[in-house]
């Protein structure tokens, strides 16, 4: 039997090797979803087809739309979690290093955080916490989220024949782990610690807990449009075991064949062609709306640097 310290020594070098080579092992697992997927999809081309193109473009809109409303809520959570810490970011600026997390997310979960944490620090880099506080800002947020997974984890059970009490045991551990987590913020002095502060201040967050309750149910209503839209008699709850499956899933190599990954994992039974068509209509919808959301701030960054350079300029006019 291998000691703890062995144990740790080689979990240890599993994520230093994953981490040097995180964008070949994202290629090779998107590739072997995609070949898996397309196996099972075998013989299915027709009723794939014509899942996809029975979803009208009213419904793709709203996806679309409900996708932008859950990345504003995050963002928003995300700038409560911030300002908590220390931080005096502005608004704008916060959102548009946000939409970072969407390029580098299509690829990888953890690549968009570490994305969007390395656009605020190059862009706000004076009234910005530092990198450990901005990393332990995220963990409130991920609380929240890990807790309404955890309620709402009963809905795998029957999808992916699961033992009646795992999701009992899932709450437990999520709930022991966020009172951690609120001890923790307790504690001053370390940057890290610092990026809890907001589970010190119950207004700022309630609403942290708001805005991730409006970012969640965008996301499920979403799943929930679309599963309907391509023929999959998919209930309420059908709709949240396929959004706890694409997180779930999102946190390995698999890039963007997540979403029919989830769909045909949760919903398969009832149809695998038009679960696998679902998923890809969930994850291209949601990647136009992160583009969207990116193309904001692209035109918000361009705008406020030509406000300023003509404000400078105005500035040097005026001089003597």
């Amino acid at each position: 039997m291998a000691s703890p310290g062995t144990t740790a020594a080689l979990i240890g070098r599993v994520r230093a090797f994953g981490r040097r080579h995180s964008l070949a092992l994202t290629i090779v697992g998107s590739l072997g979803t995609l070949a898996l997927l397309v196996f099972v999809l075998s013989g299915r081309r027709q009723q794939f087809e014509d899942a996809l193109s029975s979803a009208a473009p009213a419904v793709l809109v709203v996806t679309v739309l409900l996708q932008i409303v859950a990345l504003v809520s995050r963002s928003e959570a995300w700038h409560l979690s911030i300002e908590a810490a220390g931080g005096t970011v502005g608004r704008r600026v916060l959102y548009r290093a946000s939409s970072m997390q969407v390029l580098g997310g299509v690829l990888n979960g953890q690549l968009g955080v570490a994305a969007r944490i390395a656009a605020l620090r190059r862009s706000s880099p004076v009234v910005s916490p530092q990198v450990p506080t901005l990393i332990a800002a995220e963990f409130p947020i991920l609380a929240v989220e890990a807790v309404l997974a955890a309620l709402t984890s009963f809905t795998l059970v029957a999808p992916l024949g699961l033992p009646w009490w795992l999701p009992i045991v899932a709450l437990a551990v999520i709930g022991t782990a966020s009172a951690g987590l609120r001890q923790l913020a307790l504690s001053e002095g370390r940057e890290l610690w610092r990026g809890l502060a907001i589970a010190r201040r119950l207004n700022h967050g309630s609403r942290l807990v708001g805005f991730v309750l409006i970012a969640v149910f965008a996301q499920i209503f979403r799943n929930w449009m679309m599963l309907h839209a391509v023929g999959v008699q998919a209930s309420f709850f059908d709709a949240i075991a396929v959004l706890i499956a694409v997180v779930t899933l999102g946190q390995l190599p698999i890039g963007p064949s997540v979403g029919a990954a989830a769909a045909v994992l949760i919903l398969g039974s009832q149809g695998v062609a038009a679960a696998a068509a679902a998923g890809v209509l969930l994850t291209v919808t949601g990647t136009v709306g992160g583009l969207c959301f990116a193309a904001w701030a692209g035109g918000d960054t361009l705008w406020t640097g030509t406000r300023w350079a003509r404000l400078r300029h105005a500035r040097r006019t005026q001089e003597p």
